[in-house]
């Protein structure tokens, strides 16, 4: 893999770390503040309404920006963000540090994601999309746990310090590492914006949005159910989390290969599979041998839809990719923050501490569903161009493409 890569994965592993991290710090963000851990958790939701607003937006704006300098600045922005984190005086300006931070998340997994494809050969895309990711992964392993302890220590804005510098880091990686590509042809914001309406670029983001919804499902609630449920000690959570960011790590590393050799496949098999898992899921809580293994594999297998979700959007939107790239990172965090939100109301509702990983495998059945109609659908015989120019009139005209 070309160093450029690496350069992709330690800004990912930056972003990655300043997502998840705040999960950890809220009781003490909130006692430093002198407000309650359920209105410091909107520092979370903050973050990922950045998130969905950011990824079309900072893309849209940027779509006459070189890719290279667009990562470079999109990275300058998330780094901007930790500091105004790191010395925000109070909860609204906190609040809007974390909005900030987020607003450049998706625009750089969607630009980074385009940047890598380019850098490799056809046959081997996706395992490039995927070992960016991986610098996601591993900060689950490693950058969140060490910034977690490091906050608890030192303070919660010390961890935002922290990420700062490795945003610098990743900068400075960036500018080394990364290549300026071939110019290419001008695709202007319309087109970027037709291209996200295409009925299969939205029935793989609708897919993204309820198959990693099941995810999120669980997730948000992990750390109760091993101290409610399966009895680990508050002491254990920080190892089970990374025993999950292990799980991602496997998953993305055996999902770009496969993806590169039989794309639908994979995201059928990874969905059913995400499914299955969360149902066992359900009864392995109860269990403190089988509970570990089972936080490892649905880190595996959750994982394991994001790169077929990520090549799928950036095929059907060939011609267009970026857009339809970074806004695949919306419709995550919209997974993240419906699948919070529907597991705490099965909760609510009385249903059990392990609840949320039923309502997990409806919405990756749901998601897998769909992932199922979009393939059927792509099954039709294209259109010719005659046929689509009498349809559509002379701006019709357009290269048809292979199906995913």
């Amino acid at each position: 893999m070309p160093l450029a890569i690496l350069a992709l994965a330690v800004s990912a592993f930056g972003i990655g770390t300043t997502e998840f991290v705040m999960m950890g710090l809220l009781p003490n963000v909130a006692d430093d503040l002198g407000t309650s851990v359920p209105t410091a958790g909107y520092l979370v939701s903050a973050y990922a309404l950045g998130v969905v607003v950011g990824a079309p937006l900072l893309t849209a704006l940027g779509s006459r920006v070189p890719r290279k300098r667009m990562l470079l600045l999109l990275m300058g922005l998330f780094t901007v963000g930790n500091l105004a984190s790191a010395v925000a005086p109070g909860y609204w300006t906190l609040l809007a540090g974390r909005f900030l931070s987020g607003l450049p998340h998706g625009a750089f997994f969607g630009v980074g994601a385009v940047v890598a494809s380019r850098l490799v050969a056809e046959e081997r895309r996706a395992r490039a999309v995927a070992a960016m990711f991986l610098g996601l992964t591993v900060a689950n392993i490693v950058g969140v746990p060490a910034a977690t302890a490091l906050g608890q220590h030192l303070g919660w804005r010390a961890t935002f310090v922290v990420v700062s510098a490795i945003g610098l880091v990743g900068l400075a990686s960036l500018a080394l590492l990364v290549p300026r590509l071939p110019a290419e042809e001008h695709v202007g914001v319309r087109q970027e914006i037709r291209a996200l309406r295409e009925p299969q670029v939205v029935l793989g983001l609708l897919t993204a949005v309820f198959g990693f919804a099941g995810v999120f499902a669980v997730y948000s609630y992990l750390a109760s159910m091993m101290t409610e449920v399966t009895g680990f000690a508050d002491s254990s959570v920080t190892l089970l989390l990374a025993l999950f960011g292990i799980g991602m790590t496997l998953g993305a590393l055996a999902a770009g290969p496969l993806t590169d050799r039989a794309l639908r496949p994979t995201l059928y098999g990874s969905l059913a599979a995400l499914a299955v898992v969360l149902v066992g899921f359900h009864f392995a809580a109860h269990s403190k041998i089988a509970a570990p293994i089972a936080v490892v594999v649905l880190g595996g297998v959750g994982f394991m839809t994001t790169t077929p979700l990520q090549m799928l959007v950036m095929n059907k939107a060939r011609h267009a990719p970026t857009i339809a790239s970074a806004s695949n990172h919306s419709a995550f965090n919209l997974a993240n923050a419906g699948g919070a939100w529907l597991g705490g109301v099965a909760i609510s509702a009385g249903w059990g501490w392990t609840s949320p990983t039923l309502v997990g495998a409806v919405l990756a059945v749901a998601g897998l569903g769909i992932a199922v109609t979009a393939g059927l659908l792509d099954r039709r015989p294209p259109a010719t161009v005659s046929e689509v120019v009498a349809e559509g009139g002379p701006r019709a005209r357009r290269e048809v493409e292979e199906p995913a």
